[in-house]
């Protein structure tokens, strides 16, 4: 059942944001493989003006243009859901400004899928998106990153991923077999083990790429979403990748000291806010030691 016809969708919208009521304006977007779709619904009665939902359907094996590809891909996708749920209803909320993300009005599963109503990050001033950066762009994404690692350095990913991120060793084995350089397909088992063993683990965005980030106008504050792939490991895998998704490979090569060092450097600053017991040059050399880009 598609969103708009969905009357009781509607009416749990008004019910988590105190609406009168709900009026769906548009897609925003499709979930990838066909697993529902997220749409910016208008408010009546409200305190805020709209919200963004996103509704989780996922399609029957008979319905998916793949069959699901495998089995094990649908149940990866299904658990991503889960953990997101968990995200917004026991963690997101302790993230501050420095690492925005939507407020969650509600997260809660259907009979067959899941409900998440949020906070529209563009009526909040958060409405541009990139897909090319600038330096000082890249900046306040690596700073969003440093707080987002700093608040929760530590923590034990409870109803998460517990190696966060979809790019590690053990979901991309066919993409491991197919590395053409010897030396590099050698390394990857050990860099793999290390940053899952890293003494200092946090929780990781897990999909840090540029279009997961949401820009003020003026391009001076992000806020980020899209929390499938959260959970436990290295801060510096959501660090690689995002540089990996904003940068052309010799510009990462050319440039990636310079914005670790940046990176490292908010890292600091948010330790000394988030965990002051936290010995930082410690920290610092670990993660440089493990971290993957080089």
């Amino acid at each position: 059942m598609s969103f708009p016809s969905n009357q009781a969708i509607l009416e749990r919208v008004c019910q988590a944001t105190g609406a009168r009521s709900a009026h769906p304006e548009g897609r925003i977007q499709s979930l990838w493989s066909g697993y529902g779709e997220i749409i910016r619904v208008r408010l009546v009665g409200a305190s805020v003006s709209s919200v963004v939902v996103k509704f989780v359907a996922p399609p029957t094996q008979a319905d998916h243009p793949r069959g699901w590809n495998t089995d094990r891909s649908h149940e990866r996708k299904m658990r991503s859901y889960a953990v997101e749920m968990a995200w917004y209803q026991d963690w997101s909320a302790r993230c501050d400004d420095a690492c925005r993300v939507p407020h969650c009005f509600a997260a809660s599963p259907l009979d067959e899928g899941w409900l998440f109503v949020l906070e529209d990050l563009d009526d909040s001033g958060f409405g541009d998106r990139r897909s090319l950066l600038s330096a000082d762009e890249v900046r306040h994404c690596l700073r969003w990153l440093a707080s987002f690692h700093a608040t929760f350095l530590g923590e034990e990913p409870a109803g998460l991923w517990p190696i966060g991120t979809y790019w590690h060793l053990d979901t991309r084995p066919d993409e491991w077999a197919a590395i053409a350089d010897e030396s590099l397909r050698a390394a990857a088992p050990r860099i793999d083990q290390r940053l899952n063993e890293a003494r200092f683990q946090t929780l990781v965005h897990g999909d840090a790429k540029v279009a997961n980030f949401c820009f003020t106008p003026s391009g001076d504050a992000v806020a980020a979403v899209d929390f499938q792939y959260v959970g436990g490991v290295c801060g510096m895998k959501d660090v690689a990748y995002f540089l990996g998704s904003c940068l052309t490979s010799e510009a990462c090569e050319r440039e990636a000291e310079t914005y670790l060092a940046l990176y490292f450097s908010a890292l600091r600053s948010a330790l000394a806010k988030h965990r002051p017991s936290i010995d930082a040059a410690a920290l610092e050399v670990n993660l440089a030691f493990i971290g993957c880009i080089e």
